[in-house]
């Protein structure tokens, strides 16, 4: 009886030592039985590092965006892959920086069958995978559509100019066309002269569509991992839609913006990025409704900084916050974006950090967070320990390195530490900031600093491979 009583004892400490086990915090998510959390990965189109009140902006209203940072991680110091559209994604989903990577520009911006994409790890992974809204990488049928780069569903816009058009006649799912409740009549006579009037009809929003068919994945999705990429498309402009000139941004109303005394476009401005706000919230309710929340991360960030495109003038806004720049320049105002991460009972609430990241770290970071052994070099380092507050584990870059070849904007850039290099190649303008002192880049110092900017030049010179489609100027 003793022997039975005794072997009872010893039990019952393992189930309580097991319990209070199961309450410690979980520093690495992969070694759990939820090994493999859903990953949610926002993507804004052309929103500033200034566009978000939890990064100082004062008039637009983005209550649900700010409580995510206040739940979770707000990084200061994080960077787009680069400075347009479709090399920033390309970085993104290859993990490569624009010295390596298959796609640097708008144009020639299709991805092959040897790239290797976050998707088709995540597939390695056994996830589910979606894209929903705006690919820019591959039209239906090439070797760049989304479902030739692992994933199995997707929805939206393959290519980036027909997504300037927030009403168009048609979406594509997998291929196959959807047609919309849209209709553009130009009357010709007098329109061309610009007195004429664009008689449409827009019922469908892409935009609202893209957040319906999220909603719909997640619900479907909730029972097994699932990688969900949204890449939304507000708050870009129409640059190519009718009166452009007058108004290139489109949006269903203007809400709470109706009554101020703002420029039209600037109203719509901002009514889209509200928009933006509300649908991300609608989502996190999704998430709490299935139960979801403390198996999913959730990322928000931006491809780009802000556009003066469509009649905006982003000064009004103060879109670029403190920095210099906007999209098409490698100043930090074209390259730097907002960045939260938000995972309950993983990431610590209310919290900032500083760390230098970029685009190109997510894949080795969501490598590490499915426990998928990454068989190929990325130029990235994962930032997991610093997204669960482990930083004294965390690795840095040697430096983050930019380059855009298109033209009179050829230029590179490079940062390491506190450092950052420019070359502008149309002036062949060389200029060095200290961001510790200078976050604006208003004073150029590299007359003051021969050793450092000699160090900067060799990792210009190291980061870049030459491609054919994508030449600096002079090669």
């Amino acid at each position: 009886m003793k022997i039975f009583k005794l072997f009872t004892l010893v039990a019952l400490l393992s189930v309580l030592f097991s319990c209070k086990e199961g309450n410690k915090k979980i520093d690495n998510p992969t070694q759990t039985d939820n090994s493999k959390p859903n990953i949610i990965y926002i993507l804004a189109d052309d929103l500033g590092y200034g566009d978000l009140g939890c990064y100082g902006q004062e008039k637009i209203k983005t209550p649900k965006l700010d409580q995510l940072a206040k739940e979770g991680v707000l990084f200061t110091n994080h960077y787009a892959g680069n400075t347009v559209c479709a090399p920033s994604r390309a970085s993104l989903l290859t993990g490569l920086h624009q010295g390596h990577a298959p796609v640097r520009g708008n144009n020639n911006n299709e991805l092959s069958v040897s790239d290797f994409t976050i998707a088709k790890m995540f597939k390695q992974a056994g996830y589910t995978t979606a894209m929903i809204g705006k690919w820019g990488l591959g039209e239906v049928g090439t070797a760049g559509e989304p479902n030739r780069q692992g994933f199995d569903s997707y929805y939206g816009y393959l290519n980036q100019i027909t997504a300037h058009n927030y009403y168009p006649d048609h979406l594509i799912r997998d291929g196959d066309s959807i047609m919309l409740n849209n209709k553009v009549t130009i009357q010709t006579q007098g329109y061309a002269k610009g007195i004429g009037q664009a008689a449409t009809v827009k019922n469908d929003y892409s935009h609202d569509l893209f957040v319906a068919d999220a909603l719909k994945f997640i619900e479907k999705s909730k029972d097994k991992p699932f990688f969900l990429y949204l890449p939304f498309t507000i708050p870009h402009a129409n640059n190519e839609g009718e009166l452009t000139a007058k108004h290139g941004m489109e949006v269903p109303n203007l809400g709470i913006y109706d009554q101020k005394n703002w420029p039209e476009v600037e109203k719509s401005k901002a009514a889209m990025i509200s928009l933006l706000d509300t649908d991300v919230g609608r989502i996190l309710d999704k998430l709490e409704e299935l139960n979801l929340t403390e198996n999913t991360l959730v990322i928000f960030t931006s491809d780009n900084g802000p556009h003066a495109e469509g009649g905006v003038d982003p000064e009004f806004f103060n879109s670029n916050g403190a920095l210099k720049g906007i999209k098409r320049d490698l100043y930090e105002g074209g390259i730097r974006v907002p960045f939260i991460a938000y995972w309950q009972g993983k990431i610590l609430p209310n919290t900032k950090s500083e760390l230098p990241t970029a685009f190109w770290d997510m894949m080795p970071t969501f490598s590490e967070i499915t426990g998928v052994s990454l068989d190929y070099k990325t130029d990235g380092i994962s930032f997991l320990p610093t997204l669960l507050g482990n930083s004294d584990h965390q690795k840095k870059h040697e430096y983050l390195y930019w380059e855009f070849a298109e033209g009179a904007y050829d230029a590179q850039a490079v940062r390491s530490e506190n450092w950052k290099l420019v070359h502008i190649y149309k002036t062949n303008a060389w200029e060095l900031y200290d961001l510790s002192k200078d976050i604006g880049e208003e004073n150029n110092v590299i007359a003051e600093q021969p050793e450092i900017t000699a160090k900067l030049k060799t990792y210009l010179k190291e980061a870049h491979v030459y491609d054919i489609n994508y030449p600096l100027e002079g090669e």
